[in-house]
């Protein structure tokens, strides 16, 4: 992604071009490209064939963009998901089985993508463990989102990669909940029944105000974005928050797990 970024950044500059000049040109964020430029963001490729148009670098970018080495790349919809995380005002997250990813340490995470099947190898581990650790930089942005999250009591009990490592990832839960950007809630295994059991997922808030839902399954993962089924998910997360503990008791039961090591 760095090699795009930096031709793209080539080519702007050849063009007499600054950012915001072709930001505004192509009607995209400025940040957007900033970020590509930086390695930061992926470029996807309807954005890199109108790039190639505008630039006139007959293709080159397009090709990049389909020849990153495997290694290198999310799949479309993960890549896009990252996107619009980074860039999120609000963001709503309910997990059962494991520690959101935002909340993750990088020993819990190797832990975690360890157990695929099938496996990774070591430098796709580690790049994806990397990829996973750089998502947290939200939670220190200048201007961070508001950050709500749901996790059902099996996360927090299950000992992914080992008892020290999973006593790191409850102390590391301990102090974001501290944020006060974020609030933490456990939804405790002593409910008879509650509103997340057909699995996870994520409800974004974008900067212009367009309110999308993110799903996963043993089957892929999914977008949502028409209304009525965001609207589903969004109350659904709103039942959920009543059905979970407080954050100050989420925060004595972490306590608690954390006295229990």
């Amino acid at each position: 992604m760095r090699m795009l970024g930096r031709q793209l950044a080539t080519a702007r500059r050849a063009a007499g071009l600054s950012q915001s000049g072709l930001s505004a040109a192509l009607n995209l964020n400025e940040e957007t490209i900033a970020s590509i430029e930086q390695g930061r963001r992926s470029l996807k490729p309807d954005i890199a064939e109108l790039l190639d148009e505008y630039l006139g670098t007959k293709g080159t970018l397009a090709a990049g963009v389909a020849n990153l080495p495997e290694v290198d790349q999310f799949p479309l919809w993960v890549e896009e998901y990252m996107d619009q995380e980074r860039e999120a005002i609000a963001l709503s997250w309910y997990d059962a089985l494991v520690v959101p990813g935002l909340l993750q340490t990088k020993e819990y995470a190797r832990g975690l993508l360890g157990g695929r099947i099938p496996a990774y190898d070591s430098d796709e581990l580690e790049t994806k463990a990397e990829a996973r650790m750089q998502r947290r930089e939200i939670l220190h942005r200048k201007v961070p989102p508001t950050l709500s999250f749901v996790i059902w009591e099996p996360a927090l009990r299950w000992p992914t990669g080992g008892p020290v490592i999973h006593r790191e990832q409850l102390r590391f839960l301990r102090a974001c909940s501290e944020l006060p950007c974020l609030s933490l809630q456990v939804l405790p295994l002593e409910r008879s029944y509650h509103a997340g059991d057909a699995g996870p997922f994520t409800l974004l808030e974008t900067p212009d105000h367009q309110h999308l839902a993110y799903t996963e399954s043993q089957r892929g993962s999914q977008w949502v974005s028409d209304p009525d089924e965001v609207s589903i998910l969004a109350r659904k997360y709103a039942m959920l928050r009543t059905q979970a503990l407080t954050i100050e008791d989420s925060r004595r039961l972490l306590d608690r797990l954390l006295g229990e090591q």
